[in-house]
């Protein structure tokens, strides 16, 4: 079983909701959701075995195993109608009674999307559908042997969704730059002086902001289109995890928005 990076998500969202008590309420939330993430993903992966099986590039969402999936999916809404605030746990409630059917429209409706458009307010179905689908998006991913389209494309080569996060990642005296999708967590290498979302090269136009809270993460924005991402530095801290130390750092978000930057890709909030 492929739990350690589950595990890793869960600790660094412990660390993190003591460390922040303005994100505390998102981390214990998140938390509660990976530990159940982890179970369905063990859950898929005993039903789909360890194998990798060989796909090309951009492949990955011509799968959809609805019988695989569905008789699963009112224990997740149960779990996340308890463990999630208040709006969230409305929205879950709603589609909890709408039954089978609705699930499936709801799936199949996020799943085939176009992942490379911002979905700057997704409604609570979206959110619910993305954070159920999760764990078997990774799973296809971890379980297959990748023919890769070269270059280096500003949506996952995977399942073409936007980047959620950056990374840098030591390698050798420096740091390379890599994006991580939002959906599959798929990481791949991006050049560093340029926009993930518009390709804009000129240093210039490329604002980044930091606060000395957490130094190891900023946010990258870009004067031409507007966007914006926040890349978490390996390099200054070794035991960050993007996708939670992301999550945790809700005031760069505020900066961002304040100065008038649109976030390339929600989180698991939608924020």
């Amino acid at each position: 079983m492929n739990h350690g990076k589950w595990d890793a998500r869960i600790r660094r969202a412990n660390q993190l909701a003591a460390e922040f008590p303005f994100a505390a309420e998102a981390l214990k939330f998140y938390e509660r959701l990976t530990r159940y993430q982890k179970s369905l993903y063990s859950e898929i992966e005993v039903a789909c075995g360890t194998a990798n099986v060989r796909r090309t590039g951009g492949s990955l969402r011509t799968e959809l195993d609805v019988f695989l999936l569905l008789p699963r999916i009112s224990a997740f809404l149960s779990h996340v109608e308890k463990t999630a605030p208040p709006p969230f746990a409305q929205a879950t409630r709603a589609l909890q009674g709408e039954g089978s059917g609705r699930w499936q429209e709801v799936l199949r409706q996020f799943w085939e999307s176009d992942f490379s458009r911002a979905d700057e307010a997704p409604s609570g179905d979206t959110l619910i559908a993305r954070l159920f689908l999760q764990p078997y998006a990774e799973y296809l991913a971890d379980h297959s042997d990748w023919i890769l389209p070269h270059g280096t494309p500003n949506t996952c080569p995977l399942c073409g969704g936007r980047p959620l996060v950056g990374v840098l990642r030591p390698v050798g005296d420096g740091g390379k730059r890599f994006l991580s999708c939002f959906l599959c967590a798929m990481e791949w290498e991006y050049r560093r002086i340029i926009c993930p979302s518009c390709g804009e090269e000129d240093v210039h136009k490329l604002a980044v902001y930091t606060a000395k809270e957490f130094s190891h993460v900023r946010v990258e924005a870009c004067d031409t289109c507007h966007q914006y991402i926040k890349s978490v530095d390996l390099t200054k801290d070794g035991h960050a995890v993007p996708v939670v130390d992301e999550l945790a750092t809700i005031p760069l978000n505020l900066w961002a928005t304040e100065h008038g930057y649109q976030k390339l890709q929600t989180n698991m909030l939608g924020i």
